[in-house]
């Protein structure tokens, strides 16, 4: 394939904060070396670095692969700025200066509807009367957009006394933030674990959230870097565990809890929350099954030593909820009752009255 070739393509590449505009007709691409092991494309950037610069390198690297390219890799330079090009983008705190608690929601593992509680505790706490905000940070498999109706949104970037604030989008009451909404529907964002931390940073510590009671974080599920990342240099105080009953969801919750006590991240666990305790049927409202086993959650909490803060059912209505963009936390039935307890739980542990 001839560097023409792989111009054309990098068309695919859009740029979210620019009308979407791609990086060719932004003149973005530097460079392009088609070798017979590798191809390396350099991307170009202006005086001030673009605070969506992890994503378009991402975003780069995937149109490469998806397309064959042998050995994708994704340079950068910094267009008349005296900060050399590979010195890492520097994020102060200041945006997230008026927040009173971070706080994370982490699982052990995938699929036990960790999403679902970050989500419906926002709405919940915002119906308290807090001032809440979340951060969608589960790079891999973001859902925040599709759980509160806002696909298709385009968060803002503008230019504030010289630096790039983006702007986060508000529903519900919550500010929302995800990478999602830069991401093109279906696109699997094929990013290592720096670049991916440094992502979810800009995510944070770039995003104009204003004075905000809480800042919920929605993690990947499992452990690792970006965990240790978003943990110490954005100053997530404190986690909420989400596990379901089942023994294999349960033995990765140990886990979890054992990597956020390890004395090199040493963040308290506010509480577990067990998720689909048991099935509820639409038609017999008064019944309980079991189906995924019984008090796990709370058995777990007791063996770790921590509080059991919230047993959730399986119910249809929540799936609906989520895949309608409607959380169930916006309602009145018992469901939204179980998260209303849970925000009132949450904020009398963190001291907020």
């Amino acid at each position: 394939m001839t560097d023409k070739e792989v111009l054309q393509l990098l068309r695919e590449v859009k740029h979210p904060g620019k009308g979407s505009k791609d990086i060719v007709e932004l003149d973005m691409v530097n460079n392009i070396e088609v070798l017979a092991d590798k191809t390396v494309v350099t991307l170009a950037f202006g005086k001030k670095r673009d605070p969506l610069a992890e994503y378009l390198i991402g975003a780069t690297r995937a149109t490469l692969i998806r397309h064959g390219l042998p050995s994708p890799e994704v340079r950068t330079i910094v267009l008349e700025d005296e900060r050399p090009a590979n010195k890492p983008l520097e994020l102060g705190k200041d945006m997230i200066s008026s927040i009173k608690h971070i706080i994370g929601i982490a699982s052990g593992k995938g699929g036990v509807g960790k999403s679902t509680v970050a989500v419906n505790l926002a709405v919940a706490l915002a119906r308290s009367g807090f001032k809440v905000g979340l951060a969608d940070a589960d790079v891999y498999g973001p859902s925040i957009p599709t759980m509160t109706g806002t696909e298709g949104a385009l968060p803002m970037a503008e230019l504030v006394d010289g630096k790039e604030e983006i702007i986060p989008i508000e529903k519900y009451g919550v500010k929302w933030m995800s990478i999602g909404y830069f991401a093109k529907r279906k696109q699997a964002l094929i990013w290592r674990g720096p670049m991916a931390s440094t992502a979810l940073k800009q995510l944070v510590l770039q995003v104009n959230w204003g004075p905000l009671d809480f800042l919920l974080v929605d993690m990947p599920p499992g452990t690792g870097d970006i965990h240790l990342s978003l943990t110490q240099e954005i100053g997530i105080e404190s986690v909420i565990v989400v596990t379901t009953p089942q023994n294999v969801a349960l033995a990765d919750v140990e886990k979890c809890v054992s990597m956020f006590r390890n004395e090199s991240i040493n963040r308290p666990i506010l509480g577990i929350v067990e998720n689909m305790a048991w099935f509820t049927p639409a038609e017999h409202p008064d019944e309980k099954y079991y189906i995924f086993g019984r008090e796990g959650g709370a058995q777990m909490a007791e063996s770790l030593d921590v509080e059991l803060l919230a047993q959730i059912p399986l119910v249809q209505s929540i799936r609906e909820s989520g895949d309608a963009g409607e959380p169930l936390a916006l309602g009145s039935g018992p469901d939204a009752a179980a998260f209303l307890n849970l925000a009132g739980l949450v904020a009398e542990k963190t001291s907020i009255k």
